[in-house]
């Protein structure tokens, strides 16, 4: 099949690019495309964009890229595809892009790979009262010598058919339920897309919103941030997860009423695995820093470090099989933002 090597556009924040493209990355980028590694635009406005805008076909996008608008676009006239080394478009690709016929593609399953992983990681600790294990033995510093002694009180630990609800069969939602499955786990999930017939098919229950709160013993955020998911987890809902449950957002913090899980996690009644708020970051007096039952993480369950060469190498491939005449694997679809985060 003839290939060629379409003319590529770096653009993305400053000083991403090294991290993103390691050297067998940016070897394998010169193979399928005609691109300058070394020139990233972080702005269409900047020395030498009007140029390379001219020239590019293909714009190769991570995070911090500008929107493509309108104006972006008539300064593009050969653009025909974005391809985004990360996961959503939303903040990029404009209707501008769809109205002109680009063709996109994303590096979402890439970016939800890790996501999921932590995720898992987080419900099997959860279940171990690892938050409030630590803060006991923390608080001993040595003093209590048997060490079945740590056990009085927290005779409910452990994984052993405990309940996990999962709130949206997204990619990593999907990929949470796959990855819990070998566990003595019993899985819950609630999408308001999803049929019993394809529950079933994941191995988990479906049920709604309401009963997932009231039964799990651990409730996991895979939901997209959409108008109609704003604070989904709101007052109402919390009162009815378990004493002692645990929620874990890894989603977006405008999924929960931030101000009504303080309280409750203020009380002591609830758990949580917090990776992403509302706002990011928490304002420097949130008492979610210093609570025992907390653990607040600064959005690290997404791709970092390595994992984001993962995100390179599937944007690169995409652009191989677009310089092949292939359509991309990881192609983005306007009709379904609406239902993607």
């Amino acid at each position: 099949m003839a290939r060629r090597r379409p003319r590529t556009l770096l653009a993305m924040a400053p000083g991403l690019r090294s991290r993103l493209l390691d050297d067998a990355a940016t070897r394998r980028l010169r193979e399928v495309a005609d691109v300058e590694p070394g020139f990233v635009l972080a702005d269409y406005a900047g020395p030498g964009a009007a140029a390379a805008l001219e020239q590019a076909e293909v714009l190769l996008t991570c995070w911090g890229a500008p929107a493509v608008d309108a104006r972006a676009l008539a300064a593009a006239p050969r653009l025909r595809a974005v391809v985004h080394a990360a996961g959503s478009v939303k903040q990029i690709v404009t209707d501008a892009c769809w109205e002109r016929g680009i063709v996109v593609s994303s590096a979402a399953r890439a970016n939800s790979l890790p996501v999921a992983e932590y995720t898992v990681a987080m419900v099997l600790l959860s279940n171990k009262n690892v938050l409030r294990l630590r803060e006991d033995y923390r608080a001993a510093r040595g003093r209590r010598r048997d060490w079945r002694g740590w056990y009085q009180g927290h005779g409910h630990i452990g994984n052993y058919r405990r309940r996990v609800g999962i709130v949206g069969a997204s990619r990593i939602g999907r990929r949470v339920i796959e990855l819990l499955a070998p566990y003595d786990l019993e899985l819950a999930v609630y999408d308001p897309y999803m049929s019993e017939e394809q529950a079933a098919g994941l191995g988990a229950d479906p049920v709604g919103l309401d009963e997932l709160c009231r039964t799990c013993d651990v409730v996991s955020l895979h939901a997209p941030e959409l108008p109609e998911t704003r604070a989904m987890i709101d007052r109402r809902r919390l009162a009815l997860m378990r004493d002692g449950a645990t929620l874990i957002n890894t989603a977006r913090g405008s999924l929960v009423d931030g101000s009504a899980l303080t309280a409750e996690l203020t009380s002591g009644r609830l758990n949580a695995v917090i990776d992403v708020t509302e706002p990011e970051a928490l304002p420097a007096d949130s008492p979610l820093y210093d609570l025992p039952n907390v653990l607040l993480t600064p959005h690290i369950a997404g791709s970092l470090g390595n994992e984001l060469h993962r995100m390179a190498d599937s944007a690169i491939e995409e652009i191989a099989r677009y310089g092949a005449g292939l359509p991309f694997l990881h192609a983005v679809r306007r009709e379904d933002l609406h239902r993607t985060a």
